[in-house]
């Protein structure tokens, strides 16, 4: 039986997203030969002590829950806006952690970053160089030169190819930043999160099956023909600091989610998530945050540092008011002083 919510935000990991119910007929996807989606425990390595924090002590609204909740039901990606410091990343970490998805695969967009840069890359040179090597030493073929199994040897999977494999659970994958991408990447991103699928044309060329290194692992996973079709759709979360407006056509083939700056009570609790029981003596330094927020832009992690910092030395107040005041200066003014 389907249920809802399946992502509550409690923070507690469970096995809900396998109670998700059928996709709409048009987005069902049947790709294949099923994969298991590896556990935090299988690939131990992806999941860095930072991230692992953030996925355990972030503070979900009842906005975000719902609209997590309906991407995943409707297998569409989740579009995340809001000022720096709101966690639109750290959503994506505490997601996957409460519904066992796995590690995260990340996206880091830069304004050079490519569709075909998230998918796979592949090095011809050093397939060119593996197969004199072996033609120097006599040697057949096999893996460095023609086939599949040479071509494989020499490509591994990006993090959105890795996320469309077949798996029988989705894999989450965070597109960090989109806004800062060329203006071609969205709409080159359409086709792929519409379809599911994608292909790697060196290896339709060479034919037959190959066994390639998937993103942020050696292990490697079986490719058919070139050809990648998902089986369970990634939850896919596209994060922006709304630096930039996005084409209609990929607008309404997301779920949008708005993060605004956190009012006092969230706040606290964020604060008592991260640091512990020190809201009482974090209580001025919340209040100084609050009040310099409504003059410019500030983030969550500013205020963070602030306090433990203040915490961990055991500073007077006057010295901690003026560490303070330089530990959470407006984004805003503090940009405008870097460009002159």
């Amino acid at each position: 039986m389907s249920e809802w919510p399946v992502y509550t935000g409690a923070n507690e990991p469970h096995d809900g997203v396998d109670r998700l119910p059928p996709p709409p007929p048009w987005r069902a996807f049947d790709g294949g030969p099923a994969l298991a989606t590896p556990t935090d425990a299988d690939d131990a390595a992806a999941v860095s002590p930072d991230r692992a924090h953030r996925a355990r002590t972030y503070r979900a609204t009842a906005e975000s829950v719902q609209l997590v909740n309906a991407a995943l039901y409707l297998r569409r990606p989740l579009l995340v806006t809001g000022p720096p410091g709101t966690g639109k990343s750290s959503l994506v970490y505490a997601v996957a952690r409460e519904l066992k998805l796995g590690p995260v695969l990340r996206w880091n967009i830069t304004s050079r970053s490519t569709l075909a840069d998230g998918l796979y890359q592949y090095d011809p040179l050093s397939r060119l160089y593996a197969a004199r090597e072996q033609g120097a030493d006599g040697a057949d073929e096999g893996t460095g030169g023609g086939g599949a199994s040479g071509v494989a040897d020499h490509l591994r999977l990006g993090p959105l190819g890795t996320g469309l494999l077949p798996h029988d659970r989705p894999r989450a994958l965070l597109v960090d930043e989109i806004d800062k991408s060329d203006l071609d990447l969205p709409n080159d991103l359409l086709n792929v999160l519409e379809e599911g699928q994608y292909e790697i044309p060196e290896l339709v060329r060479a034919g037959g099956e190959a066994r390639v290194r998937a993103d942020g692992t050696d292990q490697r996973v079986p490719i058919v023909s070139g050809r990648v079709r998902c089986r369970a759709f990634p939850f896919v979360v596209l994060t922006s600091n709304g630096e930039r407006e996005f084409p209609p056509a990929f607008l309404r083939r997301c779920v949008t989610l708005r993060l605004d700056r956190p009012e006092r009570d969230q706040l606290t609790e964020i604060v008592r998530a991260h640091l512990g029981d020190t809201v009482d003596q974090a209580d001025v330094l919340i209040s100084r945050f609050l009040a310099r927020a409504n003059t410019g832009e500030l983030a969550t992690d500013q205020l963070l540092n602030a306090i433990y910092l203040t915490r961990a030395a055991g500073l007077d107040s006057a010295t901690r008011d003026e560490l303070a005041a330089h530990l959470m200066p407006g984004l805003g003014r503090l940009a405008d002083t870097d460009a002159l």
